[in-house]
């Protein structure tokens, strides 16, 4: 047999022999929260595979989720993140395989009287040439215990954790693109209220003190409408605050600079601005969450990496490996007589390591079951946003209908008051605590509204809603 045939048998022969697994047997963890026998839980499964244009039905939100999807800097980071674990994934798998190197010299000395060159002793000295080309293999550790095979499971699963993560981050990303959209369109709501106080209180202002000019009106009739006149501006300005930060905060989660003029503030449209989500059906695809399922693939990188701790208590065999032509001079090294080879095989065997390796088990060991409680503790959380959010739907829904009862009714009490101050009956006082109540009545019924959207975009976060685009759009990581 040649010495081509003879590296290619002991390759092959190795390959065969490192098959050998230390990883155990993976079992999924059971589930802290019993899921199926939950009231009021959606059909989870209908709000992922619900894209986020149909359910946010804004069309300028839609708008705002896409160039954030592009442009957000954190889920651009995060993205770069997976690439990077892609990348160590297929360094770590490539370990399973021998790296071949050519290799090329040549050398030319001139060696004085007495010294050796190779086997030969030199006499009388002179110069001397040796070239050589060949491929070899440097030091391939054969995997016969699946050492490496278990670090590189343990890559591809950090791998999927991450892709996980990224997904995650997007959930989070659409949804909180809505809330500050939302914000900011409530925000201007209140501060368009603000201002129309502020003009209604300056004309009744200007009205009261030409009265109190006329001997109609008392100084404290004026000085009421005074107050009144001044807290209504400091409101206007707090709502006008508020909505800059609103307006900032979504820039920043787009990525780049909007031009206000262009983003128009439409609360007041009857139009529905959100799908609504079944109720009352149960299902356990909770655990398809991203951030469940990155939990999981932990669990599966921490149980890989006990496989590759087990394997360092057994011995690791390397080969060095390599088959070329010599001679010394050029044409030497056409001539097939020439031929050199080298099979290396080196054996190392664990004997006295002081309890590293039995410290390093125990620490697999241990990151597994962290891993497995952070993972239980992940589904209890998200059977808990899931249940909250359900929960207050029913009752944001009354007590939307009741803000919104109490807002006409000071309205109209309101509306008696100034009559029954225009008829000389009631003092200024009674027209302020009515426009107070109505004020008060009137930005609460925004909240409430707000709050009521945002318990609808949190329950389709929470659900996993916001991956897909559209309903029906298969979205799968890229395997390495």
């Amino acid at each position: 047999m040649n010495a081509k045939l003879k590296l290619i048998s002991v390759m092959t022969i190795s390959a065969v022999l490192s098959g050998c697994s230390m990883i155990p047997d993976y079992q999924r963890p059971a589930n802290p929260v019993m899921l199926e026998n939950s009231e009021s839980v959606v059909d989870a499964s209908l709000a992922a595979d619900t894209g986020w244009q149909e359910f946010y039905q804004d069309e300028q939100l839609q708008q705002l989720i896409a160039l954030s999807l592009e442009n957000n800097r954190n889920l651009r980071a995060t993205v770069l993140q997976v690439e990077q674990l892609r990348a160590q994934y297929k360094i770590q798998r490539a370990e399973l395989l021998p790296a071949v190197d050519g290799t090329a010299s040549a050398t030319r000395q001139r060696l004085s009287e007495g010294v050796s060159s190779g086997s030969q002793t030199v006499g009388g000295g002179g110069i001397y040439e040796e070239y050589q080309i060949g491929v070899g293999i440097s030091a391939w550790e054969i995997d016969f215990f699946g050492r490496i095979d278990s670090l590189q499971q343990a890559a591809l699963e950090q791998f999927l954790a991450s892709e996980a993560s990224r997904r995650s981050i997007q959930l989070t990303l659409v949804s909180e693109v809505a809330d500050a959209w939302f914000s900011w369109q409530a925000t201007v709501a209140q501060l368009e209220f603000s201002s129309s106080t502020r003009e209604a209180r300056e004309e009744s202002y200007e009205l009261i003190n030409k009265r109190f000019e006329s001997g109609l009106a008392s100084e404290l009739a004026l000085r009421q409408a005074e107050t009144a006149l001044h807290e209504a501006r400091i409101a206007e300005s707090s709502f006008q605050q508020q909505a800059n930060q609103n307006f900032t905060a979504l820039e920043l989660l787009v990525g780049q600079r909007l031009d206000r003029q262009h983003w128009q503030a439409d609360w007041e449209d009857d139009d529905p601005l959100l799908q609504d989500l079944p109720v009352n059906l149960s299902s356990e695809v909770l655990l398809a969450r991203p951030d469940v399922m990155q939990a999981e693939h932990q669990i599966k990188a921490a149980n890989a990496n006990i496989g590759a701790a087990r394997a360092a208590f057994f011995p690791r065999i390397s080969l060095t490996t390599a088959i070329g032509i010599g001679g010394s001079t050029p044409s030497d090294l056409s001539d097939s007589g020439n031929r050199l080879w080298q099979i290396s095989p080196q054996l190392s065997v664990p004997l006295l390591d002081w309890g590293v390796n039995d410290a390093n088990l125990d620490v697999a060991e241990l990151e597994k079951d962290i891993n497995i409680a952070r993972y239980q503790e992940t589904i209890q959380r998200a059977f808990k946003e899931v249940l909250d959010e359900m929960q207050a739907r029913d009752t944001l829904d009354a007590q939307l209908n009741a803000q919104q009862d109490l807002t006409k009714a000071t309205n109209r009490s309101l509306e008696l008051a100034q009559i029954r101050y225009d008829a000389g009956v009631d003092s200024y006082l009674e027209v302020l605590d009515a426009q107070r109540s109505h004020i008060d009545a009137q930005l609460a019924q925004i909240d409430t509204r707000l709050a009521r959207l945002r318990n609808q975009l949190t329950l389709y976060k929470a659900l996993g809603g916001g991956l897909k685009a559209y309903s029906g759009e298969v979205i799968e990581p890229a395997m390495p």
